[in-house]
């Protein structure tokens, strides 16, 4: 039996964005020599453009957990710092509207000389919390964390699953109004995971917006009320999540032919293993 949230009604939206584009310039790319770049600087020859979004027009109600999915490179995660004010787009609107907490890196935010307990606060200060309500907040982030003793040890003895855990922990103590996530949920060990999905679907409940990428297929199929496919910057498809699931798998399916035949056609062996 799923645990997907109900349908979504009608209600004042979370997040808007309208015609969002981000573009980069590919100026100060690896793969230009210094010598191009000289030259483009002083003959001001045009400089190669890159979309990494464009023309995407989200809508994300309050109560509703929506999936960001798409292959590598796709903009999925330019996308949520775009929603995080990380990043601010080149043309386009974004309306947010509520408390943010976001956990779109393991590391973000975090010293890796300082002990858990030590980044716990160290990320209220981030969050912009009063430092006496991060000091509230921080016997429930070291409980649900479950870290024991690690909890005053130095990050940088965490594998990615602790990190993980405790930066989920405190993401989601702040009670935020929308909760963006970016692939974290992938980490860690099951008992965590599962922990952390019914965070997740409390949020959801008590009317908060989540907005989630992930690769985990069945997690959007089972928690999420609406996806979104992303490819190539911009949004191919939404709606149901087993639809839209369904669509990717195919795309995904599609694009391995493909460069089989690319790769067949130029005369490349596949490598058998021995």
């Amino acid at each position: 039996m799923s645990d997907r949230p109900p349908p979504i009604t009608e209600t004042d939206h979370a997040i808007q964005a309208s015609d969002l584009g981000v573009r980069y310039s590919l100026r100060f790319s690896r793969k230009k020599s210094m010598q191009r770049t000289l030259s483009q600087l002083l003959t001001r020859e045009p400089v190669e453009q890159f979309w990494a979004l464009r023309h995407v027009a989200l809508r994300v109600v309050h109560g509703e957990s929506l999936a960001v999915i798409g292959p590598n490179g796709a903009g999925k995660s330019t996308l949520l710092q775009v929603l995080a004010g990380i990043i601010s787009p080149s043309e386009g609107i974004v309306d947010v509207r509520g408390h943010v907490s976001a956990l779109l890196t393991l590391g973000a935010g975090f010293d890796v000389e300082l002990s858990g307990s030590e980044n716990i606060l160290l990320a209220g200060a981030f969050l912009g919390l009063d430092d006496q309500v991060t000091r509230d907040l921080q016997p429930g982030i070291i409980e649900y964390a479950d870290l024991g003793q690690f909890i005053e040890a130095p990050l940088k003895t965490y594998s990615s699953g602790m990190r993980a855990r405790l930066g989920f922990a405190i993401a989601t103590s702040v009670d935020p109004d929308i909760l963006l996530l970016d692939e974290v949920l992938a980490t860690g060990d099951a008992s965590f995971r599962a922990k952390s999905k019914e965070r997740v679907l409390e949020l959801v409940g008590g009317a908060k917006a989540i907005v989630l990428v992930t690769h985990d297929m069945e997690w959007v199929r089972e928690y999420c009320n609406r996806a979104v496919l992303i490819e190539h910057g911009q949004i191919a498809f939404e709606g149901d999540p087993d639809e839209v699931v369904a669509l990717h798998r195919e795309h995904t399916a599609d694009e391995k032919k493909r460069k089989a035949a690319d790769a067949s056609a130029a005369g490349l062996a596949p490598v058998i293993a021995r």
